[in-house]
């Protein structure tokens, strides 16, 4: 009988954005990266974009795409943010959907999953009709078709969750073994039991619901997805296959679906290199033949179920208590923390349901006001999510207004339905999933109840917040210092709540630093500035100015007026009120320039007090990522110093280091320091060298060889990494541009030779984009035989097999450019 094989990646990042910013913020912890979902997309989603297939020597002989060969799904917010933020691996993800329909009979192997991961069987029937269709529309904005399947959140089950997404025009999702209660085949009598994962999961089964409709299911193989998600299975790619392939039986009689699900992120963020095992396996099975590489839209569409199965609800694939890791200490954590209890998450669930029940009463209320249905309005309030534009909002004002709005009527109902956003965000499945209330996870869902509680008191006028925190008080963290809910709140949730006056006041200092155009943008909001007027002396600094300011997500505007005052280095004052007419602004202006240009300091900031009455804002107002940013400006100067001074004493005492090594002797642990600090400084200025010496780059290894310096090597590694792409970026553009590749070359050179590991990912993908496409004899500018010739031997020193380009590119479409 016929043999298939899928293999289902579930890809998701917890939502991170700050819900004031619609942006993630710099997290320290993904050095050197600038976030957890750059770096997870530089370890998973990229290079499963463009995976190695290696040979016996361990050279690169194909570059593939992973996700054109597997079945996938990606959280929807994830994919929003890697639209933004990484595009090219966001364009490989939709061009590998098209490319899986031409590969498995018109199916594409993308799936949908549930909007923002809330597990479904503890959401309200309501919610979860929401988070489908929210989940349906996202995909098909992207994809450009409607999902066959999608994926449910920690795979969280239930009938009514089924019954919804049959509703929906969804056709199949995807359990684990452990889920089913029964089976029979279809028109039979008699059910057998399966439960303790004993059901077959090699073939569709059908699930009839009660409203008369059905769905089709597939099980995946739990001990293989168990093996590549904790067992090491990845570390070889032909084990990797045959474990796969193990999963076939002979005494079946019907063509097998062999199928695994595992987080997507095992292939090469939880395992590096998983990535390159996927493909090596897929390949291998494949090229051999021995099995049909298929995704579940073709293989249902083939090959219709012949069973159905009775599920057991409320379950999930990581909690063998069903769905109480999310409502419940049910033991179920990640090991990593023993004596630490989950007390917390009951509390937290129930302070979170009763702010979502507070709300619903006076959204319905508030918002038919303005809507003909306000329930059927949030439902496709996913299409102004998808597009924060003019034409989106008129769109959906024409299709639910109940009548014609103002502008300030308008704000409101934006922020009554940002406010049902931010209630759908602080239900995340990871909120729950960990060890610790004051985990960043848990505070990121408590973050969203706050940007709801903010929107609540606003479009309401009606102030949530005291009956919310006393609910959350009642989360006990484990670690002492925090306390509580109601404290974790205090200290991380409040601090962070944005209003239109501090957002001013951030653009306010921020300008200080940078030339704005006229109309500036800081992350969701536009800024119109009016009337600069700038007073310096010496290393003091006075702006003066209006703005105003408005959000791109609720359309509330404000304008404002501002004075800031810097006297050097971090001191920093800034004054924000509203705007009160032209005279008021003119006095303020006069009176502070006047005291500046006397040098009148005390005075200047008694009257920053008393125009903009106490409302003083300082560098500590900023948002965390300029705040860094203009920090290191200022620091800029002072670092140089102290750079230097460290670079004097490391060349006066470097030859007394060398000697302490000569000798054996321990080196004073101020001198180790200092040489440490100025040869990585040194190592880091040169690799962002205009041109790269690479004679003064080996002697600067050569002395922390000698010196037995500790290098900084992720810090190192990545300035290189990003220089390589950056070049390797640009010779796509023009693989000839003489200039440009003399850089490239000595760039990988320097790469090749360091005794750390340089990620070169981007450089190969360019060298072998560009060999494939003087191999298809397409027309590549410039290329005659010594430009290949130099080409190939790049492509040598990025470990990519050359031969079989050397023996067909042998009639260059265009003449070489003179070398540099």
């Amino acid at each position: 009988m016929e043999r298939y094989l899928c293999i289902h990646c579930h890809f998701y990042q917890p939502p991170r954005e700050n819900p004031w910013l619609e942006a993630v913020e710099i997290q320290d912890s993904a050095y050197p990266y600038h976030d957890w979902n750059e770096r997870i997309s530089a370890e998973c989603y990229a290079p499963n974009s463009a995976a190695r297939i290696l040979d016996g020597e361990g050279h690169i002989v194909k570059i593939v795409n992973n996700y054109s060969r597997i079945s996938f799904n990606f959280g929807p917010t994830l994919l929003s943010w890697m639209e933004e933020n990484s595009p090219n691996t966001y364009a490989q993800v939709l061009q590998a959907d098209k490319e899986s329909q031409q590969l498995f009979s018109g199916h594409g192997s993308a799936i949908a999953q549930a909007y923002n991961h809330m597990i479904l069987p503890l959401a309200t029937r309501r919610d979860k009709y929401t988070q489908v269709l929210w989940g349906i529309r996202d995909f098909e904005h992207r994809f450009g078709r409607s999902p066959e399947g999608m994926w449910l959140p920690e795979s969280a089950v239930d009938l009514e969750t089924l019954e919804i997404l049959a509703e929906l025009g969804i056709r199949f999702t995807i359990l684990a073994p452990h889920q089913a209660r029964q089976v029979r085949k279809l028109g039979g009598q008699r059910w057998r039991n399966v439960e303790g994962a004993k059901i077959d999961p090699t073939r569709a089964y059908a699930a009839d619901l009660p409203s008369g409709r059905s769905i089709s299911l597939f099980f995946y193989d739990g001990p293989i997805s168990q093996a590549v998600a904790f067992e090491h299975l990845l570390s070889n790619g032909e084990q990797f296959a045959q474990r796969l392939l193990s999963g076939f039986s002979d005494a079946r009689r019907w063509p097998q679906l062999m199928n695994i699900a595992t987080d997507g992120e095992t292939y090469g963020h939880h395992h590096p290199h998983g990535d390159m095992a996927l493909a090596y396996a897929l390949d291998y099975i494949e090229s051999r033949q021995l099995a049909h590489i298929t995704n579940y839209g073709e293989y249902l569409a083939k090959h219709p179920p012949t069973h159905e199965v009775e599920i057991i609800s409320n379950t999930s694939w990581s909690c063998m208590h069903g769905v109480e890791r999310w409502r419940n200490d049910c033991g179920c954590n990640s090991g990593m923390k023993p004596g630490w209890r989950q007390h917390w998450r009951a509390p937290l669930r129930q302070a979170l349901d009763w702010l979502r029940d507070e709300l619903s009463g006076p959204y319905e209320r508030k918002g038919g006001e303005y809507l003909k249905d306000p329930w059927a309005a949030r439902d496709e309030y996913i299409s102004v999510m998808l597009e924060r534009s003019e034409h989106a909002r008129q769109e959906f004002l024409a299709r639910h207004q109940a009548r014609e709005l103002t502008s300030d009527e308008q704000v409101t109902l934006w922020k009554l339905l940002e406010m049902q956003r931010h209630i759908m965000l602080m239900y995340t499945s990871c909120g729950w999933f960990f060890d610790e209330l004051s985990g960043i996870e848990t505070v990121q869902v408590i973050m969203y109840a706050g940007r709801a509680l903010q929107l609540a008191q606003e479009s309401l006028q009606q102030d949530f917040e005291a009956g919310f925190l006393e609910r959350l008080a009642q989360a006990h963290s484990n670690v002492a210092s925090f306390g509580d809910g109601a404290r974790i709140y205090a200290t991380w949730v409040k601090p962070a709540v944005l209003d239109l006056p501090k957002v001013a006041a951030h653009f306010a200092i921020s300008s200080l630093f940078d030339h704005h155009e006229e109309h500036p943008s800081i992350y969701c909001y536009d800024i119109t500035v009016k009337d600069v007027q700038r007073f310096q002396s010496g290393r003091f600094r006075l702006d003066v100015a209006q703005e105003r300011v408005c959000s791109r997500i609720t359309q509330e505007c404000g304008s404002f007026t501002y004075g800031v005052l810097h006297l050097g280095d971090h001191n920093i004052n800034a004054g924000v009120r509203e705007f009160r007419g032209e005279p008021a602004y003119a006095e303020a202006r006069q009176e502070l320039s006047e005291a500046f240009n006397r040098a009148d300091v005390a005075e200047s900031l008694r009257l920053l007090d008393k125009h903009f009455h106490g409302a003083q804002y300082t560098l500590k107002s900023l948002f965390r990522d300029e705040q860094r940013r203009i920090v290191g400006h200022i620091l800029e100067s002072t670092l140089g110093e102290v750079e230097a001074n460290y670079r004097q004493v490391y060349e006066s005492d470097a030859p007394l280091l060398r000697f302490l090594s000569e000798l054996h002797m321990p080196r004073p642990k101020v001198l180790q320091s200092t040489a440490e600090f100025v040869i990585n400084s040194n190592l880091r200025h040169a690799f962002e060298a205009e041109d790269l010496d690479l004679g003064a780059i080996a002697a600067l290894m050569d002395a922390a060889a000698r010196d037995e310096i500790t290098l900084d090597i992720p810090g190192l590694s990545y300035v290189l990494k990003k220089r390589l792409a950056r070049l390797a970026e640009r010779l796509a553009q023009n693989p000839a541009e003489p200039t440009v590749f003399a850089q490239f070359e000595g760039a990988v050179r320097l790469a090749r030779s360091l005794p750390f590991e340089v990620d070169l990912w981007t450089a190969q993908n360019v060298c072998y984009r560009v060999l494939q496409e003087v191999c298809a004899g397409k027309p590549v500018a410039a290329a005659d035989q010594e430009w290949l010739q130099r080409w190939l031997a790049i492509a040598d020193k990025l470990n990519l097999k050359c031969a079989g380009f050397a023996m067909e590119a042998t009639s260059p479409p265009e003449p070489v450019p003179q070398a540099a």
